[in-house]
């Protein structure tokens, strides 16, 4: 009777789970990312782990993945949802301010790091079609785990996500190139590529223009109906439209995936979105490590274990050598660019897909093809590992600037952002005699600040340790002056989280803005666009004869007006249905 309502599906659900639910609070405490554990999970229950032994002992079938192939969609889903958290955290605006370093530094990183592998591959006797192929595929570097690790806010982040954009949107006409290359490739190769590009063009701007003119009205609609189900139905429904959408014009369903993001970013509900979305693409991508993890046969890499060790220390090399070459010759500091070259170094989840097409051309063998396949798998299992040896080396190669001596442990306001907001606030706090200390990740600005002697040092606020060496436990307040929206609510959260009787005011873009700001924890934040309001009031009503007097009078109580309308729009914003939050004391 039980032999009936066994279910292959329902016992690798049982592994996949038991992975997340083990690997998850047990890495985290040792503090070690859980991408290593969830490949090592995959290599243990993997075809060429336990379940090489299922047929010695029947039960190990409860504990194993019993069709690996079945678990490729739930892994190319992960990726997908990835994508389309990453579009969340952008915006087009950031998008064109970076299409410098996305169409300049990232197709400068895959052409010259792809051409250069291709060069040597031929040195060494793989005819030219094949060496180009691999050298293309090894190019690439992992979206899936380079993102997550650094973020998309601090200047590696920011690197790393310009390559690894042009990287995604380069791998149709790599495809496309390699089948055209083909010793039997049809002649309308190359007509195909146009075709895809000119249709998937076509199909990119049709979804910019519905998204936005449907999406808000569709997060509306779900919004109002006060269901988490249906805003989540909604979000899936917008993500997996997109998707297919691009994949059936030819294009990779990620692209779709990163679209929808950038749209519904544009909304009032990204927010919302971003928070019920966190989950599933938090497990989907742990689905996709442990597919990379089943693909490691160990057997096969002692029996070749010189040779994908050699292979894997020249790509690692190699490419972390060019790619820091490139940031320093495009201006980033010693630091970034080590960091940076070090993270991206190692091959990508889309490498396993340009080697299968590469092979399915003919253009490489496929005993080549499994050896470089070993090896991206070896790559993408040492990611984490590479993040932290680039941490470590970018701290020695330029170290970040701590508190004199006679600061440590001294209390002060600690402003993040030292432009031209931060400043002020500095001037004002030094009128009042009160101590500060100015951090920013850019370091012209830095520098400018010091030049004028304000107290500013470098630094990444995104970083965890970062506000820990300044003080912040200690520190009476924490200011966020800096113009980017999502980072500021995202370091709101983590601060108020971690101290929750820590003031930390916050500038605002706009109302809608700050209200976000005190959902997630602001005790103040103040939007630039009222501020400007009162002033031009201000100066409007003393040009007109009113007394200075009354005048500052109505404009504070203008001020707390609109601050308390803020700040119950914070607390008891249109979705309260969705989320609520007790907010501390402003």
């Amino acid at each position: 009777m039980a032999a009936e309502f066994s279910s292959p599906a329902l016992s690798d659900a049982l592994v996949i789970l038991g992975a997340a639910g083990i690997v998850i609070p047990v890495f985290t405490r040792f503090r070690i990312t859980p991408v290593i554990g969830f490949i090592l999970i995959g290599i243990a229950v993997g075809p060429f782990g336990l379940g090489s032994l299922v047929y010695q002992q029947p039960w190990l079938t409860h504990i194993t993945i019993t069709d690996p192939e079945a678990l490729e969609p739930f892994a190319e889903f992960g990726i997908i949802l990835l994508l389309f958290t990453i579009g969340l955290e952008l915006s087009f605006n950031r998008l064109w301010k970076m299409r410098r370093l996305v169409f300049g530094l990232g197709a400068l990183e895959l052409l010259i790091i792809g051409l250069l592998i291709s060069i040597f591959l031929s040195m060494m006797g793989q005819y030219w079609t094949g060496a180009l192929g691999l050298g293309l595929a090894l190019a690439l570097s992992s979206t899936a785990i380079v993102l997550p690790i650094s973020g998309t806010q601090s200047p590696v982040g920011r690197a790393a996500l310009s390559m690894l954009l042009f990287e995604d949107i380069a791998i149709v006409p790599i495809i496309f190139m390699l089948g055209a290359m083909a010793p039997y490739a049809a002649s309308d190769g190359w007509e195909g590529l146009l075709e895809t590009l000119w249709l998937g063009g076509a199909v990119v701007i049709g979804l910019l223009v519905l998204g936005r003119l449907a999406l808000p009205r569709l997060f509306a609609q779900a919004a109002r109906t006060k269901s988490p189900e249906l805003f989540l139905a909604a979000t899936l429904l917008v993500v997996i439209g997109a998707s297919l959408a691009t994949a059936l014009a030819g294009l990779s369903p990620i692209v779709g995936a990163l679209l929808a993001g950038l749209l519904i970013a544009e909304t009032e509900y990204h927010g919302e979105v971003e928070t019920i979305m966190e989950p599933f693409k938090g497990l989907a991508l742990g689905v996709f490590l442990i597919t990379v993890g089943m693909s490691i046969d160990l057997n096969t890499i002692w029996d070749n274990l010189g040779m994908i060790a050699l292979a894997l220390v020249l790509v690692l090399t190699f490419k972390a050598t060019v790619t820091g070459v490139l940031l320093r010759l495009m201006g980033a500091r010693r630091s970034t660019a080590a960091e940076t070259g070090i993270l991206m170094s190692s091959p990508s989840e889309t490498t396993l897909i340009v080697l299968a097409a590469a092979s399915s051309a003919l253009l490489i063998q496929p005993g080549t093809a499994q050896f470089w396949q070993i090896v991206t798998a070896i790559g993408l299992t040492v990611t984490p590992i590479l993040a932290r040896l680039g941490r470590s080396i970018a701290r020695r190669v330029e170290p970040q600037v701590e508190l004199p001596p006679e600061d440590r442990g001294v209390p002060r306001v600690i402003i993040i952002g030292a432009g031209r907001v931060g400043r002020l606030v500095a001037q004002m706090l030094t009128t009042h005699e009160k101590s500060y200390i100015m951090l920013d990740s850019d370091p012209e600005i830095v520098d400018q600040a010091k030049r004028r002697e304000y107290r500013a040092m470098f630094g990444d606020a995104a970083r965890g340790d970062t506000l820990d060496r300044l003080g912040v436990e200690n520190a009476p307040a924490v200011i966020l002056t800096m113009d980017e929206p999502i980072l500021a609510q995202r370091l709101t959260t983590k601060l108020r989280k971690a101290y929750p009787e820590l003031p930390i005011i916050a500038r605002a873009r706009d109302t809608a803005h700050a209200a976000e700001l005190y959902r997630s924890g602001a005790s103040h934040a103040v939007p630039e666009t009222l501020e400007s309001s009162l002033q031009l009031s201000e100066a409007v009503l003393v040009d007109l004869g009113v007394p200075m007097g009354p005048v500052i009078a109505s404009i504070h109580e203008k001020r707390d007006q609109f601050r308390s309308q803020i700040q119950e729009q914070g607390a008891l914003s249109a979705k309260p249905q969705l989320r609520t939050r007790t907010l501390g004391s402003s």
